[in-house]
C-alpha cells in the first residue's frame, strides 16, 4: 500500500516538475519574444529616423540640385576689388575668359560681363526668377522698357511667362575698398496653363520683407527671413499673381534662416507630399536626429513632421526651399523651360522673330548711373 502511494506521489512530483519546466520555458520564450519585438521596433524607429533626412554634398561651384517646382538655385558670392571710373573692377582682367568668366580667380568672376561683371541681356520663357540679394547692387533692364536698381537686402521676383529679355549687371561703387556681392537666384517653374502669361516683375524692398526672431529655451536667437510663404502667423510679401507661390495650397516657402551659436529651432511640420530642402551655405553646421551636418551640405527632408535643428557651435546660415510639386513634364533648354520639345522650338522661333519685346537700351549691359540710389520702374 505504501509502495502504491509512493508511486503516485512520484508521478505527481514528476508531473509538477514537468509543468514547472514547461511554464518556465514558456515564460522565457515570452520574455525573449517581447525583447525581440521591442528590439525590432527600436531598429525600425532608428531606420525611420535615419530615413527622415537625406544628406548630400553641395557642388563646390555652379547650381545646386533642386526639386519640382524649383528648377535652379545658385549662390553667387564675389569679393570684387575697388571700383574704377567705369563702375567695373579696378584690376587687370588678364587670365580671364572675358564673356564667360566663372573662374572665381582672386575671389571673383566677371561672368558674361566685359567691363562690368554680370549677365548682359538674355531671354527667358516659361518660369520665374527670384533674386535674393544679401550684399551688393544689381541693375535690371528689360525688353519691356522697364528697369530697376536693387540690392543690399532686397528681392526681385520676375515672372518671365510668355518671354522677356533682361540684363542683370553688378555695378561697383566703392573706389577705395572692396565691393562684395552675395546673392541667391532661384528659378521656380510655372504650371503649363501659366507659361505664356504676360511677363512682369515685383520688388520686395528690404524693409517690406518680414524678419522673425525666435528665442529658444537657452535664450539663443534664430532669425527667419520670409521671401515666400508664412511662419509664426507672419506673411511674406505677396507673390506675383501667376506664380505657383500665389496659391497658399501649394505651400511655397522660401526662407533664409540664421541660427546663432548653439541655437535650437524647430522647422514646422507640413502636409504630406510637400518637398522640403535645406541648404547649409555658411557657418559651423547643424545637428538633426543626432546626425552632425557641416556647412556645404544639402538636406532633403523626407517627413512631414516637425524637425528639431540644433546649431553646432558658432552660427550657421541656411536656405529653405519648400513647396508642393507641380508634377508636369519639364523640358529645359538654356533659358527656356516648357512642357514639350515642340514648345521649346516654338520659344526659339518666337524669340528670333520678336525678341520678346523691344530692347531700347543703348548697350546689352546697361547700368543706371554712378549714384547709389535704389529704384524700380515698371514693377507690380
Amino acid at each position: 500500500m505504501i509502495d502504491i502511494v509512493n508511486k503516485i506521489s512520484r508521478k505527481r512530483f514528476i508531473k509538477n516538475i514537468s509543468l514547472s519546466i514547461i511554464g518556465a520555458f514558456s515564460f522565457l520564450n515570452y520574455v525573449l519574444a517581447d525583447k525581440l519585438i521591442s528590439s525590432k521596433k527600436r531598429i525600425t524607429k532608428t531606420k525611420e529616423k535615419l530615413n527622415m533626412i537625406k544628406i548630400s554634398k553641395l557642388p563646390e561651384e555652379g547650381p545646386w540640385p533642386t526639386k519640382d517646382p524649383f528648377l535652379f538655385c545658385v549662390h553667387h558670392k564675389d569679393n570684387y576689388p575697388n571700383a574704377n571710373n567705369k563702375m567695373g573692377p579696378n584690376a587687370s582682367l588678364d587670365n580671364r575668359n572675358i564673356g564667360n568668366d566663372f573662374s572665381n580667380y582672386n575671389g571673383w568672376s566677371m561672368y558674361h560681363g566685359s567691363l562690368i561683371p554680370g549677365f548682359p541681356r538674355h531671354p527667358h520663357r516659361g518660369f520665374e526668377t527670384v533674386t535674393i540679394v544679401e550684399k551688393g547692387i544689381i541693375d535690371h533692364s528689360d525688353s519691356l522698357g522697364f528697369s530697376a536698381r536693387y540690392g543690399d537686402g532686397d528681392v526681385q521676383w520676375l515672372t518671365a511667362g510668355d518671354g522677356i529679355q533682361h540684363s542683370e549687371m553688378f555695378p561697383l561703387f566703392n573706389k577705395s575698398d572692396n565691393n562684395p556681392i552675395d546673392f541667391f537666384q532661384i528659378w521656380i517653374n510655372l504650371e503649363a496653363k501659366k507659361k505664356r502669361v504676360k511677363p512682369n516683375f515685383s520688388m520686395f524692398w528690404k524693409d517690406e520683407i518680414p524678419k522673425i526672431i525666435t528665442i529658444d529655451k537657452n535664450n539663443i536667437e534664430t532669425e527667419i527671413l520670409l521671401i515666400a510663404g508664412e511662419y509664426s502667423s507672419k506673411q511674406a510679401p505677396k507673390s506675383p499673381p501667376d506664380s505657383w507661390a500665389s496659391n497658399i495650397e501649394n505651400n511655397v516657402n522660401i526662407w533664409k534662416i540664421k541660427m546663432n551659436g548653439k541655437a535650437q529651432w524647430e522647422l514646422p511640420k507640413v502636409e504630406k507630399q510637400i518637398i522640403r530642402t535645406l541648404y547649409i551655405y555658411h557657418g559651423s553646421g547643424v545637428i538633426i536626429n543626432g546626425q552632425t551636418i557641416e556647412s556645404g551640405n544639402m538636406i532633403d527632408i523626407n517627413t512631414s513632421e516637425n524637425i528639431l535643428i540644433s546649431e553646432l557651435s558658432s552660427g550657421t546660415e541656411l536656405l529653405l526651399l519648400q513647396a508642393k510639386p507641380i508634377q508636369e513634364p519639364i523640358v529645359k533648354y538654356g533659358p527656356f523651360v516648357m512642357n514639350t520639345k515642340a514648345e521649346i522650338q516654338e520659344a526659339f522661333d518666337d524669340y528670333q522673330e520678336t525678341g520678346f519685346g523691344n530692347w531700347t537700351w543703348a548697350d546689352d549691359d546697361p547700368v543706371h548711373g554712378s549714384e547709389y540710389k535704389k529704384f524700380a520702374i515698371g514693377d507690380n
